[in-house]
């Protein structure tokens, strides 16, 4: 169940991307926030996030129909 939405993806990418970049890169900041930018860029690609699950959040549209309208059985 995507719980992701499309805003909230393209932000994963850019900051998974920046601390991505932040470990890679031969710098002075080279920190081991890289592992939390490959957390973000997998959560952004699946658009499913299991803290958002756990907390109850979504950001993405929910379509009517689904189970946020009391439908039962809807994807």
């Amino acid at each position: 169940m995507k719980n992701v939405g499309a805003i909230d993806k393209t932000l994963r990418i850019v900051a998974g991307v920046a601390l991505i970049l932040l470990a890679v890169v031969p710098s002075a900041y080279q920190t081991p926030w890289g592992w939390i930018g490959l957390v973000f860029l997998a959560t952004a690609l699946m658009s499913w996030c299991p803290a958002y699950s756990l907390l109850g959040i979504r950001t993405c549209k929910v379509p009517p129909g689904s189970e946020r309208d009391g439908a039962p059985g809807a994807a």
